[in-house]
C-alpha cells in the first residue's frame, strides 16, 4: 500500500538542533519513531470524501516537538515542529489541511520549562475529496513528507524527514465503499486543521497568540463570538470605513421617527447578514470555492462591482456635473426604502471581502474544512458582528441628529461622498483590468491608481471650493478647507507611493526561483498579496516598507519573494494553499533548509525581524 524512504538528516543549528551527541544513536531513528499510514475508507467514489491517517509510534521515553500553532518555545530553546507536507498528488484530490491531535507539555534537562510535544501512539489526519465525474483509471495516489525531530529529557536526535507513498482505490459508487480502521480514527473530531491544534484556531495578531478549541459546544460558541468580533472589525478596514458616513446620512433623514430609522437600519443589517451567508453558502457547496475574498480573484467580478459602485455614486449625488439618463439616479443608496437599505447592506458587505479584518481570517479559513452546518454558523457570526454597529447606530437618533439633513452643506457632503465612491469604482474597476491585462510572474500594473487619486484630488478640491462659497465662518472654514487640502496631498502622495517599486527588491514568485533560492541557502521572505487586497498594501507600506525591515530583506541571505495573485497565477495559488492558507494578506518566512519558520496575516516589524533570525540561525549562519 506505501513505501517508506528515509532521508538524510538536516544540518542542525543551535539548541536541540546541536548535533554534537546523541547518546549513541546511529543514522537512522526507525526504532525511536515507527510511522505507518491507513485510511478510514476502502476506497473514494467520485465527489465522495476519504480521510488518512498517518500514525507515529514512539519508543518509550521520546516524543517529537508539537507542530507550528501548538509549540510553545521558552527562553532561547528553538523547537523543531513537526511538519506533514503533500508534497505529490493526484490533480483530482483536492486535499485539506493536516489536522493535528492536541499536544502536551513534558520537560526536559536541555529547556528551562515546558515543550509541547506528541508521544506515545499519535495519529494525524489528512482529509480530502475527490472530483465529481472522475473517470481515472487505477487508485489515486499522493505523496508526504513527515518532517519531525525526536527527543527524550536528555538529548534531541538529528532532524529527520520521511517520505509516504499511498494510494486509494476508485469505487464505481458509494456502495462500494466501506469503513474500516475504526479505532484508529476516533480522534478525528478532536483534532483541526493545520491553522489550530487540539481541535482549536490559532490566531495571530500582531503577536497576540491565543487558540480556541472549537470541538466543544463551548468551544465552539467561543469561536463564533470571535468571529463576530472579527466581522465588526471589517467595519474599521480600508474597504468599508469610507461607506459609512453616506449610511449616516441615509438614517439621519429618518431619525425624527424612531420606528422608521430602526427599521431601515435593521433591513441594512439584514442585507450584511445575507450576503455573508451567501457565501457561506458558496464555500459549503461548491467544489473549488474555498475562501471570502475569491471573488476578487475573477476579473469580471471586480469590474461589475466597480461598475455598480459608480452607478450608486452618481445616484446619490446627482454627479451635478454630468446629465445622465434617469433611470440612472434610481439607485441612490440613501433613499429612504427597506429595499434600498437591504440592497446597501449587501453592497457593503461585497466591498468588505477584499479586506481580512483581525480574527475574520482565520475563523473563515478554519470553517471551510468544516461541515456545512459549522460553515453557516461561522459566517452568520461574521455577518452579524459586521451587522451589530450599524443596528445600534439605527436604534440612537440622536448619534445621527446632527448630520445635516438639507441645504448647501447637506448637498455638499452627498457631493464629496459621490466623489469618493467614485475613486473606490475606479480602483475596482482599475484592479479587474488590471488583472485582465496581468501575464504572471511579472506584477500587474499599477498605473490605474493614479485614476482613483484623481478623483480623490476631486473630492478634496470641491469641498475647498464650495466650502469657501458656503460659510464664511473662520472655523468651518479652517476645518473643511484644512481637510480638503489633506485629501489633496494624500493623493498626490499616494499616487506617487502606490505606482511605484519601492524600496525592497522584490523576487516575483516561481516555483524554480523559490527552490534556487533555498538552494543558495538563503531565507525566504514570502509576501502573500494581491491588487484588490488593501490590507495587503497597508501592511506592506507600514512593516515590509520600514527601515529595519527594508535593510533585513536586502541583506544577501535573504530573498525577498513576492507571490502576487491578482490575475490568474495558478503557481501561486497554489503555493498559498500549500502553506495552508485561503486567504491574504499573509507573510511566510522560511529557512533554507526548507522548514518554515514564520507565518502571520497581521505581523509587526519586530516578528519580521525576528522571524528572519530565527531562519539564519536555524541554518548556521
Amino acid at each position: 500500500m506505501w513505501t517508506l524512504v528515509t532521508s538524510a538528516f538536516l544540518a542542525g543549528g543551535a539548541s536541540a538542533k546541536d548535533d554534537s551527541d546523541f547518546g549513541g544513536f546511529g543514522a537512522g531513528t526507525e526504532d525511536v519513531v515507527k510511522l505507518s499510514t491507513a485510511w478510514y475508507r476502502t476506497a473514494i467514489a467520485p465527489g465522495g470524501e476519504a480521510t488518512l491517517a498517518i500514525v507515529a509510534e514512539m519508543a518509550p521515553h521520546y516524543h517529537i516537538n508539537a507542530d507550528l500553532a501548538q509549540e510553545r518555545p521558552t527562553g532561547d530553546f528553538d523547537p523543531w515542529e513537526t511538519q506533514i507536507r503533500v508534497v505529490e498528488a493526484d490533480p483530482a484530490l483536492t486535499i485539506e489541511s493536516v489536522r493535528f491531535p492536541k499536544a502536551h507539555p513534558v520537560t526536559a534537562d536541555y529547556v528551562d520549562g515546558e515543550i509541547y510535544s506528541f508521544s506515545g501512539r499519535t495519529v494525524f489526519y489528512i482529509p480530502m475529496r475527490l472530483e465529481e465525474g472522475y473517470r481515472g483509471a487505477g487508485p489515486v495516489r499522493l505523496s508526504l513528507e513527515f518532517e519531525f525531530q525526536a527527543c527524550n529529557d536528555e538529548i534531541c536526535l538529528p532532524p529527520e524527514t520521511r517520505t509516504l507513498h499511498v494510494e486509494l482505490p476508485v469505487a464505481s459508487g458509494e456502495a462500494a465503499v466501506e469503513k474500516q480502521n475504526a479505532d484508529l480514527f476516533t480522534g478525528l473530531a478532536a483534532t483541526a486543521g493545520a491553522s489550530g491544534g487540539s481541535g482549536g484556531v490559532a490566531f495571530d495578531l500582531f503577536g497576540l497568540h491565543f487558540s480556541v478549541d472549537a470541538s466543544s459546544g463551548g468551544g465552539l460558541a467561543l469561536l463564533l463570538l470571535v468571529a463576530m468580533i472579527g466581522g465588526a472589525l471589517l467595519n474599521f478596514t480600508p474597504c468599508v470605513l469610507p461607506v459609512i458616513p453616506i449610511k449616516i446620512m441615509g438614517l439621519s433623514n429618518a431619525s425624527s421617527s424612531r420606528g422608521q430609522m430602526l427599521a431601515l437600519g435593521t433591513a441594512m443589517s439584514l442585507g450584511v447578514v445575507a450576503f455573508w451567508l451567501g457565501l457561506g453558502l458558496l464555500i459549503a457547496g461548491v467544489s473549488g470555492f474555498t475562501a471570502t475574498n475569491q471573488l476578487f480573484q475573477y476579473p469580471l467580478f471586480t469590474i461589475a462591482v466597480g461598475g455598480v459602485i459608480a452607478v450608486m455614486a452618481v445616484g446619490m449625488s446627482g454627479l451635478f456635473f454630468i446629465q445622465l439618463p434617469q433611470f440612472v439616479y434610481a439607485f441612490n443608496p440613501s433613499q429612504e426604502s427597506y429595499s434600498g437599505s437591504f440592497g446597501f447592506g449587501i453592497m457593503t458587505a461585497i466591498l468588505s471581502t477584499p479586506c481580512t479584518a483581525p480574527f475574520m481570517g482565520a475563523a473563515a479559513a478554519w470553517a471551510a474544512t468544516q461541515s456545512p452546518v459549522t460553515t453557516l454558523a461561522t459566517f452568520a457570526a461574521i455577518g452579524l458582528g459586521m451587522a451589530v454597529p450599524y443596528f445600534l447606530l439605527s436604534a440612537s437618533p440622536g448619534l445621527v441628529k446632527k448630520m445635516p439633513k438639507t441645504g448647501p452643506a447637506s448637498e455638499l457632503i452627498k457631493q464629496v461622498m459621490g466623489l469618493l465612491m467614485l475613486a473606490a469604482a475606479a480602483y475596482f474597476i482599475g484592479v479587474g483590468v488590471s488583472a485582465m491585462a496581468s501575464s504572471p510572474p511579472d506584477p500587474p500594473s499599477r498605473l490605474y491608481w493614479w485614476g482613483v487619486m484623481a478623483f480623490l484630488a476631486a473630492a478634496g478640491g470641491w469641498l475647498i471650493f464650495k466650502t469657501l462659497r458656503i460659510t464664511r465662518r473662520a472655523v468651518p472654514r479652517a476645518v473643511f478647507v484644512g481637510l480638503g487640502a489633506l485629501l489633496v496631498a494624500s493623493a498626490a502622495l499616494g499616487g506617487d507611493r502606490l505606482t511605484g517599486s519601492g524600496p525592497i527588491g522584490w523576487i516575483y514568485y516561481t516555483p524554480e526561483r523559490f527552490g534556487e533560492a533555498l538552494d543558495q541557502g538563503k531565507v525566504v521572505v514570502m509576501d502573500f498579496t494581491a491588487e484588490w487586497c488593501l490590507n495587503c498594501k497597508s501592511l506592506e507600506h507600514s512593516v515590509l516598507s520600514s527601515d529595519r525591515v527594508t535593510e533585513a530583506l536586502a541583506a544577501e541571505d535573504v530573498a525577498p519573494i513576492k507571490v502576487d495573485i491578482t490575475g490568474n497565477n495558478p503557481q501561486g495559488k497554489a503555493k498559498l494553499k500549500d502553506v495552508g492558507r485561503l486567504t491574504i494578506p499573509l507573510l511566510v518566512v522560511v529557512a533554507p533548509d526548507g522548514h518554515e519558520v514564520f507565518k502571520s496575516d497581521f505581523y509587526t516589524v519586530d516578528q519580521v525581524l525576528d522571524a528572519v533570525r530565527r531562519a539564519r540561525e536555524r541554518s548556521g549562519n
